[in-house]
């Protein structure tokens, strides 16, 4: 079973988290929360979009923190997911979960503080659209993620059952160009892919992510790996007639 059909499978879904985020996957879950905390910052009583909101992970966790979310998902077992996990943690009063299209999202222009997508654009056929999207729902923040073109990950993205795009970073800075957002940090993280944490256990990965995060440190760390995230932000009116009145003097 591939694509959609396979992220939207009942077993899937019940499995999603066991399988990505047990054994060495938990320093993947772990490191991808701090950077989703670390890039939206306080967060309490904010009013957030998380696109492809999965199993939850992000959503519940940033409703322990006191925002207000909605999660969106194209997979109705994903969310049933999450919809468990936010009654278990005691924050479902925080959080609406919605099957929508993130290329059409059904809420008017700067409706939310912050939106953020995580898992997403490595599977975004359109992702220009997408970003565009993005920008248009949010009043400040755009935060995401992509896997990268020239890192481990090429060795086996063919076997993945969704697929999965992989952007060099001119990819990335174009999407914010024509999304019309401004880039205002990006990190770069994971030498060794995602895949490899998830086969061997926990204490064995620690070695393995203190060799990862020296040779991300390095001089070649931010060429090498395998995942970035790219923290933007949306022009407010004041930048945008800035931004004009520049085109304008540059044109006479």
């Amino acid at each position: 079973m591939k694509g959609k059909e396979w992220y939207q499978a009942d077993d899937i879904a019940r499995e999603y988290d066991s399988k990505r985020f047990s054994r060495g996957g938990q320093l993947i879950d772990q490191r991808e929360k701090a950077a989703v905390l670390d890039a939206l910052g306080p967060v309490e009583d904010k009013n957030i979009l998380e696109i492809a909101c999965g199993t939850g992970r992000f959503t519940v966790m940033l409703a322990q923190q006191g925002a207000n979310i909605t999660g969106l998902d194209i997979s109705r077992a994903m969310m049933q997911q999450g919809r468990e996990k936010a009654r278990r943690a005691g924050v479902d009063d925080r959080i609406e979960f919605l099957r929508a299209d993130a290329a059409r999202l059904p809420f008017p222009d700067n409706h939310f503080d912050a939106v953020f997508a995580m898992r997403f654009f490595h599977l975004a056929d359109t992702p220009t659209k997408f970003l565009t999207e993005m920008a248009r729902v949010s009043k400040n923040q755009v935060f995401f993620d992509t896997f990268n073109d020239q890192s481990l990950r090429v060795a086996y993205n063919w076997l993945l059952p969704m697929g999965s795009h992989l952007y060099s970073a001119n990819d990335v800075h174009r999407l914010l160009d024509n999304a019309g957002l401004s880039l205002v940090e990006a990190n770069h993280d994971f030498v060794l892919p995602f895949g490899f944490y998830r086969k061997i256990p926990n204490g064995v990965a620690q070695p393995f992510r203190s060799f990862d995060l020296a040779v991300g440190d390095s001089l070649i760390g931010d060429d090498v790996a395998s995942v970035s995230y790219w923290n933007a932000r949306v022009p407010s009116a004041t930048d945008a007639d800035t931004l004009a009145a520049e085109h304008a003097s540059d044109a006479e």
